[in-house]
């Protein structure tokens, strides 16, 4: 499904994601999850629901980005929600979040993320804090995710070259 956003456009064909530059943003700049290698990051890419990809027109390179992983009937969650500095403040990030989660087979979810910036955008889109009934078992793999004013280490330097 491709829709027309000002100067971007929005895809979720898997084939499309420019891997180098998702794997160059989640390991070099997203605060996130940097504990992630490359395989890591491949493969939840290749297992992923649905994926969401902002494309300037003119060039074609990948701007913005944002994975999903769902049950594909009821609940999903909204994962490495991305845009490039270079054109942030643009409604780039929200195009992306709605297309994820309002022009798709997931409309009528229930979706969760985890997110330390960027609340206002997304209570614009319907989230809101979880109530008394939401439970986690935080991964003894990914540390804490702390918010980008605290300086996080980037991924190992064990990483895979980019290919």
């Amino acid at each position: 499904m491709i829709e027309s956003v000002g100067a971007v456009e929005l895809d979720d064909d898997l084939d499309r994601v420019d891997r180098p530059a998702l794997w160059r943003f989640l390991s070099e700049e997203a605060y996130w999850g940097r504990w992630r290698t490359r395989e890591i990051i491949d493969r939840q890419l290749d297992s992923a629901w649905r994926v969401a990809g902002a494309y300037e027109t003119g060039t074609g390179a990948m701007v913005g980005f944002a994975r999903a992983v769902s049950d594909g009937l009821g609940i999903a969650y909204l994962a490495d929600v991305y845009t490039l500095a270079r054109v942030r403040r643009q409604g780039i990030g929200f195009a992306i979040v709605d297309f994820m989660i309002n022009r798709g087979p997931g409309a009528d979810f229930r979706w969760m993320l985890h997110t330390a910036t960027a609340h206002g955008l997304y209570e614009r889109l319907g989230f809101v804090p979880p109530d008394g009934s939401y439970l986690e078992r935080p991964s003894p793999l990914a540390p804490r995710a702390s918010a980008p004013s605290e300086k996080r280490p980037a991924a190992s330097e064990k990483r895979p070259a980019a290919s």
